[in-house]
């Protein structure tokens, strides 16, 4: 089976991560500071997606709401 993500995007993530720990990674327009772990991953990923590394596309947001029919009455 083909890796998922490619050995430089493994390492954007772990840069990220390092980051985190040490607690100097900030967030894109607010500027403030992260704590979560899935945030940092994203953050980690979304770099490497900018740096043409390979890296699956981003999930798309699953729909709450059922798609409804709408059926003509006479």
């Amino acid at each position: 089976m083909a890796r998922k993500y490619s050995r430089k995007a493994s390492g954007d993530v772990e840069r990220v991560m390092k980051k985190r720990k040490a607690g100097t990674l900030r967030s894109g327009r607010s500027k403030k500071k992260v704590k979560s772990r899935k945030q940092a991953i994203a953050i980690g990923l979304s770099e490497a997606r900018a740096k043409g590394r390979k890296v699956p596309k981003k999930a798309s947001k699953k729909k709450t709401a059922k798609k409804r029919k709408t059926s003509k009455k006479k």
